[in-house]
Parts: structure tokens; sequence; C-alpha cells
């Protein structure tokens, strides 16, 4: 018998390989008292784009695959990430989504990764698209520059119906290359959102690729943050495989879809959101989406794009200094 796709099965066999080349990818490994495996990619440990780009691909629960390269936006030339998925709406909505939040004890993070199917964070989704994983371990990201004290790691194996042994948790800075890397990543991911809020059904995407710049790290968490955005709102581009009935409305979903379509549009992050008083919610949705985002209609063989790679935005929130 056929064994069902399982997120967290496939993503624990690269987990094998970074824990097992620790000192090449730059990360440190560390066990709470009840065995749940810490990975520290960026923290205290140097971690690096290798790291990222398998990380990365852990956030897809081993259902995409991405590489490390180079790209030019104008003048710039800006190492970037080139992710690929046959498997998009597990890979990016089932796995790689930052659905769970976790806020407890005075400590506050949003969880992706593939453990998001065991525990069906958020359950929504899951409806949606039809997934649930039964894997006995679970591996989450963290965005956080300190680990979950080990009270709420227990709560959260629990939650995902696993030992606490058998729970890993990946953190991932956003001030590291590690973090600016993975958060790059999730260039196809950020663009399935947007569409979905158009009204496209997730469950019509058959597969999906894309790229953006890997931002330049920055000490200040706040800075890094902004500039991590700003790579996909300015500099990424998503491209997806479709098969959609409606061609006049997907047209009319292509145009609505990138970053552009905001009122917020061209201005770097960190002022929209100081201008939204550091509130999440109280920044024009519209926003979050890719720069550029192309349609292919297998159903007609018809390609739809929209949006367009900002340069100057770019430059401005990258710190560019031309000699």
């Amino acid at each position: 018998m056929k064994e069902p796709l399982s997120v967290n099965r496939l993503a624990w066999l690269l987990l094998g390989k970074l824990i097992e080349n620790a000192e090449l990818y730059g990360i440190n490994v560390e066990e709470t008292d009840s065995g749940t495996k810490i990975i520290d990619a960026g923290v205290n440990a140097k971690g690096g784009f290798q790291a990222g780009k398998i990380i990365t691909e852990i956030c897809m629960g081993g259902c995409g695959k991405a590489a490390i390269t180079h790209g030019t936006y104008g003048d710039m030339d800006l190492p970037s990430i080139q992710i690929h998925s046959d498997h998009p709406v597990i890979a990016m909505l089932g796995s790689q989504f930052a659905g769970w939040q976790i806020s407890e004890e005075g400590y506050s993070a949003i969880g992706s990764g593939p453990a998001r199917a065991l525990a069906q964070k958020p359950k929504d989704i899951y409806r949606e698209i039809g997934y649930h994983d039964d894997f006995d371990r679970g591996i989450l990201i963290l965005e956080a520059d300190k680990c979950p004290p080990a009270k709420i790691a227990d709560r959260l194996a629990k939650e995902c119906g696993i030992s606490s042994q058998n729970l890993a948790i990946v953190l991932t800075p956003t001030t590291s290359l590690t973090g600016a890397t993975q958060v790059s990543g999730r260039v196809v991911e950020t663009g399935i959102h947007k569409l979905r809020r158009l009204g496209l059904d997730a469950n019509v995407i058959i597969c999906a690729s894309g790229y953006a710049p890997i931002s330049p790290i920055h000490p200040k968490f706040a800075k890094a943050m902004a500039r991590t955005n700003d790579a996909i709102l300015y500099g990424g581009t998503a491209r997806y495989v479709v098969d959609y009935d409606n061609e006049e409305k997907l047209k009319e979903m292509v145009n609505k879809a990138p970053s552009m379509a905001s009122e917020a549009y061209g201005r770097p992050f960190t002022e929209i959101f100081k201008e939204a008083k550091y509130d999440f919610y109280k920044i024009d949705p519209n926003l979050f989406a890719p720069a550029v985002l192309i349609i292919n209609n297998a159903k007609t063989g018809n390609t739809f794009q929209s949006g367009k790679i900002n340069v100057k935005a770019l430059a401005e929130s990258f710190g560019l200094m031309k000699s």
C-alpha cells in the first residue's frame, strides 16, 4: 500500500542532513530537558546561505526545492533564492505558511513549517486543502531570536500529538543571513495568499516557481524585517500554472495580485510599518504580494502577467551606496 504524502517525514530527512553537517552549515544543535531538538541557525550560530536553503526546503515540507543564485535588478546584482514545487498547495499552505500564533508567558512568535500539519494550525486552511499529516515527528520554524521556554515547547509537542523528544524547533532570526534567505524563499507562498484573498481556489494551482533577492542583513530587527519584506514586495517574482475555467476572472485577479495594487506601494516597508504604529494589521493587506505575478492557464494555454520590479525601492531599502 502506497504511503500517504507526509511533509514531516520528508522534512525530517532534510533536518537529518542539516544536523549531521552542523559545522558545515554553521548551526548549533541542543536539546531541552524534555528532549526537544533546538536548531540555532542564526541567534548565536553563524548560519548562512546554505542553511537558509535547506531550511527553506524544510519549511516547504520537503515538497519543494530551493537554489541559491544571483539576480540582476536594474544595475544591482543581488544574491537570490529560487524555488519551485510540483505540490505548491501542500508545500506552501500546508507547511510553509507562518500560521501558528504562539503567545504565552511573555514569549511571542509565529510558527511555520510542517509541524503545523500535525496540529492543524490554522484549521480553516487544512479544511480548504484537505490535508492532514500523521507522522510521529514534527519540525517547527520560528523567526525568533530566542528559544521558547521549555514549558511552551512541551505544549507545542502536545498540540502536534507527538512526544517532546520528537519535536524539532528551528530558530531563524530575521537579523541573520539564514533568516533573510528563508523569508525570501516565501515569495511563492506570499503570492498564493494574495490570490486566495482575491478569490482564487488554491487547489487549482498545479505547480509553482519563483525567486526573490536575499536582503542584506542588518543588526536591528525592525530594519532587517523591513528589508526582508521589501525583497518580496519590490523584487519578488512568482509564477503559477493553474487549471481554471473562468479566464476573464483569472485575468482580473492577476491584474490585482502584485504589491503595486496597494496604495501603500512604493515606500520602504520601514516607513509603512512605522506609519502603522508597528501593527501589521493596520497595513493594507493588498501590499503583501510579490512584485510580479505570472499565471499560465493550462486549460487554455494563455499566460497573464502583472506588476514590475521596483529597483529604486529595493536600493533604498537595502541601503545601497555607490562609490
